[in-house]
């Protein structure tokens, strides 16, 4: 295991998750072309066409986090 990485296990699990989301940000902003496999693809664009369908079923981004904040 890495020095860094060795480091990053020591935060806490809400700094963690921090650092999480910044790496998935610096990935999704560098990487326009990701390869989907086509069942993956597939099941995206059921899941969107469901969302089509009924756009207010489901939860918001807000509430997600605050459930996901009320467990940590």
């Amino acid at each position: 295991m890495t020095q860094i990485l060795q480091d990053i296990l020591k935060l806490s699990v809400s700094e963690r998750i921090l650092i999480v989301e910044a790496i998935w940000d610096s990935i999704a902003e560098g990487e326009r072309g990701i390869d989907l496999s086509s069942e993956t693809k597939q099941i995206i664009d059921e899941r969107l066409e469901l969302h089509r369908k009924n756009p207010t079923e489901g939860s918001s981004w807000n509430d997600i986090k605050a459930r996901i904040n009320s467990q940590l």
